[in-house]
């Protein structure tokens, strides 16, 4: 890519653009070039290697764009590369050519892998040969492009990108699949689109400022509001294709970012580095958290300490993500904030589907045009996740006030019944991780013959904790048992703790609860 004169692509076609029509400025090739058209010389995204102008980047997606059209006959298009510019300009690519986009999560395990690039139907795989062998991934059998083997030194082919309709596959995420294999999750181009939008309509990035991107972007955080979203609003972006806590506060300190987007356990491990201080992130007016829920703990010492609010958002890979965000001027610890402009909300209850009160704990439902198109053949599952109105059924259970801000409170599914009292997982971590000594903590229900079900916890220490030599683990679990039950009723008290190592988690760092279940000590 050091060779490549992308502004020799520019110049062939900026000439040739005129006013983009209502249909090609809703679908994102066109949209993406109009935008590198405007600023061509400007540095769009660094990541741990380089700096990309925005003319290099459509240079490299017309050769990416190039190979696909020569390589491929499905619709469909596989990229396995790490957090990175070439992810974006891959990316760009696929949809140049006028494919559907598919990123491929690297963490999986070999047959998960397998499975969803049987079931999307791809037959060429984008990747990054370095990656690839590092992670050890078998890809044999497959039509596998290296970005490492395409010749970017050479000029491109000059060809117009996809007219592809607004209402036409974009990305195809599949999710981690919480029961079953994974389900494919369809988004158009005006799904991705209209949440850029409605993200932009509260957030206000200028040009000038700075994000910075750690999350994977075959994760749907990370794809949409740290890939997608610069690319668009035309800013900068710099990314890190590992979370290593000590190279986050230095690019913190480098780069000053306006905006960052992480997960909890990522905010708890910038807490550990003894170097960083408040300066480090006076600059980041936006510090979202999103993925799962915010540790009350957490949010307490990271502004206590760098005197910073960490807001809360909330997405999902079926809202292309993001449905809502507290912003810093209405920060409310605890709440997830309002849904964004053009999203509409129920809270029902999930047994009746009848509206519920305000204050009043219900599934949250939600509708508005980022909401996806269904399921990639998966048509009973579709159907079964759309309420007879048309809205969403998250799974998720909340709480809103009269003004529309809404708090998670669990998750339907892991809801357990305590002798007869219903009982959520978070109520029971969020007291665990307020323990100086706990880092992190993951709750399940057991079964139990007199009560139904009884809460058994997990939990990870911090460095803290551990720095005087081995844990008295009994008493810790004793103190610990005694923390809960002067902060919850009884019911509620976990009948077991267990201190582990390390709570399962999956690829973007959400403690996996399921997982937790193989963890309970045999009979």
């Amino acid at each position: 890519m050091n060779a490549l004169n992308g502004m020799n692509v520019l110049n062939g076609l900026s000439g040739k653009i005129g006013p983009l029509s209502p249909a090609k400025a809703m679908n994102l090739p066109w949209t993406l070039l109009a935008r590198c058209l405007r600023q061509p010389s400007r540095v769009a995204i660094e990541d741990d290697r380089r700096a990309y102008k925005a003319s290099e980047l459509v240079a490299a997606a017309m050769h990416i764009a190039g190979v696909i059209r020569a390589e491929s006959g499905s619709p469909a298009v596989g990229l396995l590369i790490p957090t990175s510019g070439a992810f974006a300009f891959a990316a760009m690519g696929a949809w140049f050519a006028g494919k559907t986009a598919v990123p491929l999560n690297y963490l999986l395990k070999p047959e998960e892998l397998d499975y969803v690039i049987d079931d999307s139907g791809m037959d060429l795989i984008i990747a990054s040969r370095e990656m690839v062998e590092k992670l050890e991934i078998n890809l044999q059998g497959r039509r596998v492009v290296y970005l490492e083997d395409i010749d970017f030194r050479s000029m491109p082919e000059l060809a117009w990108p996809s007219g592809a309709a607004c209402d036409s596959l974009a990305l195809l995420l599949y999710t981690s699949g919480t029961s079953g294999k994974p389900k494919g999750v369809m988004l158009s181009h005006a799904n991705l689109l209209a949440n850029i939008r409605q993200c932009q309509s509260v957030i206000h990035l200028n040009r000038g400022d700075v994000m910075l991107g750690v999350l994977p972007q075959f994760h749907t955080f990370g794809l949409t509001v740290l890939t997608l979203m610069p690319l668009v609003l035309g800013i900068k972006v710099v990314y890190a294709a590992r979370f290593v806590p000590n190279r986050i506060v230095k690019l913190f300190r480098e780069h000053k970012p306006r905006f960052f987007v992480g997960i909890p356990s990522m905010y708890n491990a910038l807490l550990a580095v003894k170097s960083a201080t408040a300066e480090d992130f006076a600059h980041t007016e936006f510090l979202v958290s999103g993925g799962e829920p915010l540790p009350r703990a957490v949010a307490e010492r990271f502004a206590e300490r760098f005197g910073a609010n960490i807001t809360e958002g909330y997405g999902m890979t079926e809202c292309s993500p993001v449905t809502h965000l507290c912003l810093p001027s209405e920060h409310k610890l605890g709440s997830i904030g309002r849904p964004l402009p053009g999203i509409s909300q129920r809270i029902v209850d999930p047994a009746t589907g009848l509206d519920l009160p305000a204050g009043t704990d219900g599934e949250l439902r939600l509708r508005g045009p980022n909401v996806m198109q269904g399921y990639y053949r998966l048509p009973e599952q579709t159907a079964s996740t759309f309420d007879k109105h048309g809205y969403l059924c998250t799974g998720d259970m909340a709480r809103a006030d009269g003004a529309g801000f809404t708090a998670i409170t669990g998750r339907i599914k892991e809801m357990m019944i305590v002798g007869g009292e219903n009982v959520f997982p978070r109520e029971i971590e969020e007291v665990l991780s307020a323990h100086p000594s706990v880092s992190a903590s993951g709750v399940i229900g057991q079964t139990d013959p007199s009560r139904g079900e009884v809460p058994v916890a997990f939990v990870e220490l911090t460095e803290e904790a551990k720095e005087n030599g081995p844990v008295d683990t009994a008493k810790l679990t004793t103190e610990l048992k005694t923390w809960c039950r002067d902060r919850l009723a009884g019911y509620k008290a976990p009948r077991e703790i267990h201190i582990v190592d390390a709570l399962p988690r999956n690829p973007t760092g959400k403690v996996m609860r399921r997982a937790l279940n193989a963890m309970l000590p045999s009979e």
